[in-house]
């Protein structure tokens, strides 16, 4: 990857519809090469899809919990239970295994506490849980999907 890939990565991050006329002007290459790196962007997994992003609120979504999930197992048919459960309910958006007092970080997106009563009572009742813990979103600070691109190794 080289500083125009990079530059090409950013502008994508940034809007994934710009056309690749565009896309070529600004990186300063010519459509064919321009799409050239972005196949082999795609090739090489480094993108690796490209999705819309919607507004939660005018889905609503108004309502984020962050949900810690401690398990006193950690056998592996207990493992694929629990992801096989969080995996199968949809209002679960981000799954996280981590490090330290917390098995698991879920992010949740609900319409309402009564949306997240519902999520929480299938979670518990899908697999044997030591603890569950939930803190609520009150204001969004920064929502991005932009990975930084600081730390690439360009040619």
């Amino acid at each position: 990857m080289d500083k125009r890939d990079a530059q090409m990565l950013t502008l994508l991050q940034q809007d994934a519809t710009i056309s690749l006329n565009d896309l070529a002007k600004a990186v300063n290459l010519s459509p064919t090469p321009c799409w050239r790196r972005l196949q082999k962007l795609r090739e090489d997994g480094v993108i690796c899809r490209q999705v819309v992003l919607c507004d939660p609120a005018k889905l609503n979504l108004g309502l984020t919990a962050f949900v810690t999930v401690r398990s006193n197992q950690h056998g592996d048919a207990w493992t694929m239970r629990f992801i096989e459960a969080v995996r199968a309910i949809p209002e679960i958006i981000e799954i996280y295994q981590m490090s330290g007092d917390v098995d698991y970080l879920l992010k949740v997106v609900v319409p309402d506490i009564a949306g997240y009563d519902s999520v929480y009572k299938r979670l518990i009742k899908s697999v044997e849980l030591m603890d569950v813990s939930s803190a609520f979103a009150m204001e969004v600070i920064k929502r991005t999907t932009a990975l930084p691109l600081d730390y690439v190794a360009t040619e």
